[in-house]
């Protein structure tokens, strides 16, 4: 079930939001961890068990963790820690590394493995990464552990952003699961109905109307993708991706304020970055941060040498392209961004300085398309192909039309994803996605949010095209 869904819009929502809105705050977190539940149950009936039981492991494992004193800590938490590795690992990555040794062992002249393929659960990376940071939060002692087994079920099975994040750290929510009186104002409640509806709407109207000539485009035998071709299609993907995703972000930000929680920003305009690493502060930015504080700094941050510092920064995002699908190529393009993290601090931010920040802003927008041809293909010969056909300066006339629907979201992506490079725009963005409004500001949310919803809703029942690009991870 996704939220773009009339499914979800019509009927599982509403009803979710009377039983919530009507129990006692005593059965909130039980209405929420039921909803969920099911929310999951619906795309993965066999899996819930699964999800269930290592939650349960956890929970148990992290009250004798808080328990314990000395090296028995670490050893508990460890072995936490590997339990959420190993799930994530045989389930996304085991038919990976099969697949690898049978062309290895087919190389050898060796027969192969017989292997019945793995099943890849959904949103299992999302999950998985945020049930991680419950026992190493408890570990580091910056929060206590929950009371109960249901109230951490809520917390990593919360439907809001189970599939797709945000990723909430255990702290960042963790008084809230107990008490979120304070955030259960109808204010949020229309401001999150606002932000709802601005993340379906990018996700209807602009993500799927890009991706539908997308999956063409990328389609394209290479006798077919002309230069322009190749542009148009990567440069479509990259709005679709970021409308999709960080739509469905909003719409998760805005589901969890409606339920009195409050989920931290995952997208701040990315495209205007002047240099890669200023994108990877604004993409994805929940990962970025895990990656960092879970990952980066127990490896040594900037502590080490400047050699090693400069090692750990690449593997770190090798290991994040790989934590985004299993395939070389998303190893390659997890490399790829690490190799211009490293470069930015050799010398390309010296270069983007002395450039200025609109050739800087258009170099770094290249260098994205550039990887998202990496990531949106599928496998590696078949980016290197597009990558050649990008630029082969190849002029020729081709057959391939766009119809004006998708000129119209090309030039309107292009525009929301860019003018946030005016500070004004900006500041006004995050005034108007922030829970303080005034009464007017507040009706008239709520109103716009209303005409988006009645648009998005009448665009996913005319349309067929509905796919979600992070299901896969």
């Amino acid at each position: 079930m996704v939220f773009s869904s009339s499914l979800f819009i019509f009927y599982f929502l509403p009803v979710f939001l009377l039983a919530y809105y009507l129990a006692d705050k005593r059965y909130k977190n039980i209405i929420l961890l039921v909803a969920s539940i099911f929310f999951y149950a619906w795309g993965a009936p066999t899996f819930i068990f699964i999800v269930l039981a290592s939650i349960t492991l956890d929970f148990y494992l992290v009250r004798w963790m808080h328990r314990s004193t000395g090296r028995k800590r670490k050893q508990i938490v460890t072995l936490s820690v590997i339990h959420n590795i190993a799930l994530l690992g045989y389930f996304k990555y085991a038919n990976f590394f099969i697949d690898n040794l049978n062309s290895i062992l087919q190389s050898a002249g060796a027969g192969e493995i017989s292997w019945a393929g793995v099943a890849l659960p959904i949103g299992i990376s999302f999950f998985t990464f945020q049930k991680m940071t419950y026992p190493i939060d408890v570990y580091r002692k910056v929060h206590e552990p929950l009371g109960n087994v249901w109230d951490f079920a809520m917390y990593i099975l919360m439907f809001p952003q189970l599939i797709a994040g945000p990723i909430v750290r255990y702290v960042e929510v963790a008084d809230q699961i107990n008490d979120r009186h304070a955030n259960e104002t109808l204010d949020n409640r229309l401001t999150g109905f606002f932000r709802f509806t601005i993340g379906l709407a990018k996700k209807v109207l602009i993500a799927n109307v890009l991706g539908e000539y997308v999956d063409k485009v990328f389609a394209l035998s290479p006798t077919e993708l002309t230069t322009p071709l190749a542009w148009i299609g990567v440069v479509a993907y990259a709005f679709q991706i970021y409308y999709d995703f960080s739509g469905y972000s909003d719409m998760a930000i805005g589901l969890g304020r409606m339920t009195g929680f409050d989920f931290p920003e995952n997208f701040n305009n990315p495209y205007i970055s002047q240099s890669i690493s200023e994108f990877w502060r604004r993409w994805h930015m929940t990962l970025g941060r895990f990656m960092k504080d879970y990952l980066y700094i127990p490896l040594g941050g900037n502590r080490v040498t400047t050699q090693r510092m400069y090692f750990n920064l690449w593997l770190v995002f090798l290991l994040s392209g790989l934590w985004h699908g299993a395939a070389w190529n998303f190893v390659v393009w997890g490399a790829f961004h690490g190799t211009f993290l490293v470069l930015d601090r050799l010398f390309l931010l010296r270069v983007y300085k002395k450039i200025g920040k609109i050739p800087s802003i258009v170099i770094t927008f290249i260098i994205t398309l550039t990887g998202w041809v990496l990531f949106r293909s599928d496998g590696l010969p078949a980016a290197w192909t597009y990558l050649q056909q990008m630029f082969s300066f190849d002029f020729t006339t081709s057959s391939f039309a766009f119809d004006p629907r998708f000129w119209a979201m090309l030039v309107l992506g292009a525009l929301f994803a860019f003018f946030g490079g005016f500070r004004t725009i900006e500041a006004w963005q995050v005034r108007i996605f922030g829970k303080e409004q005034n009464d007017r500001i507040i009706l008239a949310m709520a109103a716009a949010g209303l005409l988006l919803l009645i648009i998005s809703a009448s665009s996913i029942t005319s349309q067929g095209f509905n796919p979600f690009i992070y299901f896969r991870f």
